[in-house]
């Protein structure tokens, strides 16, 4: 699930991300600002590891990246999505038991994607092709 605005600068990393993996063998769903009108099309395709990925303000420098603990998602600041990614995972839960949220510190939410978060969302994109979540810190 890639969350984000195109229009709203770094927080168009989710539907940047979505893009990249279109092409390959992942299911993508690009969620826009509303990932919970995805929820049915997850519980029907009931994966056994869902990635959420969405930029969140967690106080690192631009293009940082972190696999965010779902306990720890009430003290930042999430973008501009109508419920929170903690309900969201909740609601989820009772699905699919393995979800990951991997966050991207933004550096600006208007204009264009920033060159620091475009460099980290590349590498997000191979991290997910070869499955190799453990490079990316822990929040």
């Amino acid at each position: 699930m890639c969350i984000g605005n195109r229009d709203g600068g770094d927080d168009a990393v989710g539907p940047y991300i979505a893009d990249l993996l279109k092409d390959t063998d992942i299911e993508v769903l690009d969620c826009d600002t509303y990932p919970e009108n995805y929820t049915s099309v997850v519980k029907k395709n009931n994966p056994e590891l869902l990635v959420i990925i969405d930029a969140i303000d967690m106080d690192l420098e631009p293009g940082q990246i972190r696999i965010v603990p779902k306990e720890k998602i009430g003290v930042m600041h999430i973008s501009t999505h109508g419920i929170p990614i903690s309900v969201l995972m909740n609601y989820l839960e009772q699905t699919v038991k393995n979800i990951i949220l991997i966050g991207i510190q933004p550096k600006m939410m208007s204009g264009e994607l920033t060159r620091e978060v475009q460099k980290s969302a590349d590498y997000i994109v191979e991290i997910i092709k070869n499955k190799n979540f453990e490079k990316i810190q822990k929040y």
